[in-house]
């Protein structure tokens, strides 16, 4: 059956949800609303311009046409329990939460290390890659190819920096002379900020491995290559699916302080020796576009639609295998092997007299 709406379900819409997962459920909503009705549905808390999960859940019976979408992390196996007999489908941002899904929830994964994630973990079920889509601000707006001098050296934002960064590469860099600017409050233009500054820093693989999970996509360095500026940054999880180093960016916290801040200095000075080839950035960010993200969503929900008929004519899904019986497998298997090397038991002497 065609699917007819697309709910996508997250705690709430106010600010104090605000995230970069939010935004993005809210982004791909209005995206996707455009191959089907769309709706954003709340869990927790009850809002009047969104429907609400167990109204909904009373009032309506499993319906083969509606998808629900969940990916809020540690949310997630809780919300699958109780949305049982309906479609559901996991919007994989981060990794590491060391849940399993069912084998009839797709995994719509937003990046290639997420993608991998549930590839070793959940291959059996329906995999897909859903990058992320920069906002059209940064497409349309973002000072690429500019030339002209600008008054921000250093960009820093404090959410997710390392201490590193901010205790110890900051103070150095200030010390030589460069402006850096460090972000920590709310921005009413972030592309003008970033149009204005000659290197950005990010370093968040500190932040990610303190909280167990991974860098679900990471758009702050992405934003920063649409707007022309140096990228130096960490290479953690989703920030390798476009991480050139040396190339699309550079590593942050090299080994060395002085290393750090000496590259940071000449890219300062010499911006054009350090900035990624336009033509990869233009590749790039081409793939990162809402255009081609409505394309990707496209072809996913053809595939859903036709696993979905499939397991309505009574043909099951297959089954990922757990981990511990894949170990238990190597295990008698390397057991039999070992067994099979040995010479044959000697037959028995008959017995005297016998």
């Amino acid at each position: 059956m065609v699917t007819t709406l697309i709910r996508f379900l997250v705690p709430g819409t106010s600010n104090r949800f605000r995230c970069g997962g939010l935004s993005v459920e809210l982004q791909t909503a209005r995206l996707v609303s455009g191959l089907c009705a769309t709706e954003v549905v709340t869990y927790r808390q009850r809002q009047l311009d969104s429907p609400f999960l167990d109204d909904c859940l009373k009032a309506e019976k499993p319906d083969p046409g509606v998808l629900w979408i969940v990916s809020w992390g540690f949310d997630v196996p809780g919300l699958i329990r109780r949305l049982r007999g309906h479609r559901v489908a996991y919007h994989a941002h981060s990794s590491g939460y060391g849940f399993s899904l069912p084998p009839n929830v797709p995994v719509l994964a937003v990046s290639r290390n997420t993608l991998g994630y549930w590839g070793a973990r959940a291959p059996r079920n329906s995999l897909h890659l859903l990058p992320n889509a920069l906002d059209e601000a940064w497409l349309k707006r973002g000072a690429r190819g500019s030339t002209e001098l600008r008054p921000i050296d250093v960009l820093v934002q404090a959410r997710k920096c390392s201490p590193y960064v901010l205790n110890q590469l900051v103070p150095a860099l200030r010390s030589s002379g460069l402006i850096v600017e460090v972000q920590t409050g709310w921005v009413e233009d972030l592309v003008d900020l970033f149009n204005q500054s000659t290197v950005y820093i990010y370093d968040s693989a500190e932040y990610w491995r303190s909280r167990g999970v991974s860098e679900g996509f990471g758009l702050p360095p992405l934003e920063a290559l649409a707007s022309g500026c140096v990228v130096f940054s960490s290479f953690n999880h989703a920030l390798s699916d476009y991480a050139n180093p040396g190339f699309t960016t550079h590593q942050i916290g090299c080994s060395s302080l002085v290393f750090d801040q000496q590259r940071i200095i000449s890219a300062v000075n010499a911006p054009q020796q350090w900035s990624a080839d336009p033509f990869a950035i233009d590749r790039l960010l081409d793939d990162c576009s809402e255009k081609i993200l409505i394309s990707r969503w496209k072809t996913s929900l053809t595939n859903l639609d036709a696993l979905n008929a499939l397991q309505m004519d009574g043909h099951p899904y297959l089954k990922t295998i757990p981990g511990w019986r894949l170990r238990l497998r190597d295990w008698l298997g390397r057991v039999a092997t070992v067994v099979n090397r040995l010479p044959v038991w000697p037959a028995s002497s008959k017995r005297k007299g016998a």
